[in-house]
């Protein structure tokens, strides 16, 4: 429960309102071991704190990599730190996504705007071990061509051709020529063996019920689906009962759920 003293060594600008740490601790002897999916809860001092789900890759254990969009008090508030500062840290928890149960199997990644950042260290999972997988597919939408995380390393990946990624917005603006239309229009065009294939998605609530009735459609069974339920937590630790999903409390057993644990709950919105 005691938060950790770390110090931001780089600040990067993603969008218009989301922003990248890298965080290292203040104890310079200390490493930190985490699996993809997991989240962090982080401190500003004097001010509270919030989960945020780790984005960097687990095989470099000293950074912490941290996307975060100002949406509230405790993330307006990080927005305004600067390389230097410090803020307190609590983690790693939570589940992780299933790398070991994706080995020989294709894996599609559907992603729906910030719903990138916790999917990322997965994915270096996945092209750190490249051969132990079948095909990897990753669908990304995002509002708009400036809302587009990581939009280097997306090229990057694009070009090494050993990973399918498409794109889309749900408005152009600008030059953009790419795809236009919500990201579940790129599951069609998906190529995977459903009988064979692991998915993997995070985002917006609604675009995930959406993903999953498409995904379902092609044949992907729902104890092969995997989700990012982020929402609610308070206390990372099961204690104040704000994320309770159904049976579960969602910072405990999970973020990351297979969907046949709450399929029974997912599928009404009023939940």
């Amino acid at each position: 429960m005691r938060p950790l003293p770390y110090f931001i060594k780089r600040v990067r600008q993603e969008t218009h309102d989301t922003f990248t740490f890298d965080l290292s601790s203040v104890d310079a002897g200390r490493q930190f071991a985490f699996r993809p999916g997991q989240f962090n809860m982080l401190y500003v001092f004097g001010v509270g704190e919030v989960p945020i789900s780790i984005s960097g890759d687990s095989g470099k254990p000293e950074t912490i990599t941290q996307t975060i969009r100002a949406v509230g008090t405790v993330t307006k508030a990080m927005r305004k730190m600067k390389r230097g500062d410090t803020l307190g840290l609590r983690g790693p928890f939570g589940s992780h996504w299933p790398v070991e149960e994706a080995v020989n199997k294709d894996v599609i990644i559907v992603a729906g705007g910030i719903g990138l950042a916790p999917l990322r260290p997965v994915l270096y999972e996945l092209l750190s071990h490249r051969g132990q997988f079948g095909r990897i597919s990753l669908l990304y939408g995002a509002r708009t061509p400036a809302d587009i995380l990581y939009t280097q390393e997306l090229e990057r990946w694009r070009g090494k051709f050993d990973m399918d990624v498409h794109i889309t917005v749900d408005r152009a603006t600008g030059v953009w020529r790419g795809n236009v239309g919500v990201v579940t229009t790129l599951i069609p065009r998906s190529l995977f063996d459903p009988s064979n294939t692991i998915a993997l998605m995070c985002g917006p609530e609604v675009m995930m019920r959406f993903a999953v009735r498409d995904l379902y459609g092609r044949g992907i069974a729902t104890d092969q689906i995997y989700i990012s339920m982020e929402r609610n937590m308070k206390c990372a630790v099961g204690f104040c009962g704000h994320c309770q999903y159904g049976p579960m409390f969602v910072c405990k057993d999970g973020p990351i759920i297979r969907l046949d644990r709450i399929e029974h709950v997912f599928a009404k919105a009023e939940i």
